[in-house]
């Protein structure tokens, strides 16, 4: 991914009207973002304990989204649609993003449960343990690192269409 400012960042987000983008709070860290190993950019607002960000990039534009969370399932576990790693259930959640647009402004929305802290990008990353005698295949990584950039731009591009 590209890197970005904060106000490069705001400027992204296409679901949200100008008060409540100036609302969102940045990641502490933000301006230690190792650019070059992120694939998109995600985050629970240090503000809002409700809300998450996600900003991708598609055909070299960044695009984001404001996000609202429910509480975490209460269930033993549960998956992520993102990343698609089985989680304890309190660490999923459904999280759900105002359609940008006339629909917006109608009230429609979509969700996908997440990774409650939306750590996807770190998850996928994390090897799953092996059984005795099984070899990792090569380029699983990869496939699992592109299918989880390609599920949260699918999501995202969801949110944003006009239909």
């Amino acid at each position: 991914m590209r890197p970005l400012t904060e106000e490069q960042v705001r400027a992204a987000i296409r679901n949200a009207d100008a008060d409540e983008i100036a609302e969102v709070g940045m990641p502490h860290d933000f301006l230690l973002t190792d650019w070059d190993y992120l694939d998109f950019l995600a985050w629970r607002d240090p503000e809002s304990s409700r809300r998450g960000i996600v900003i991708v990039e598609r055909d070299g534009v960044a695009q984001g989204i404001v996000l609202r969370a429910t509480d975490p399932a209460r269930v033993r576990s549960g998956m992520c649609n993102i990343c698609r790693s089985l989680q304890p259930g309190n660490q999923v959640a459904l999280l759900t993003a105002r359609r940008a647009g006339a629909k917006g402004r109608r009230g429609d929305s979509a969700g996908t449960y997440i990774c409650a802290d939306l750590s996807c990008h770190e998850n996928v990353r994390l090897a799953h343990p092996l059984a005795p005698n099984e070899v990792r295949a090569s380029g699983q990584a990869d496939r699992r690192l592109d299918g989880t950039r390609h599920r949260m731009e699918d999501f995202v591009a969801r949110v944003l269409a006009d239909d």
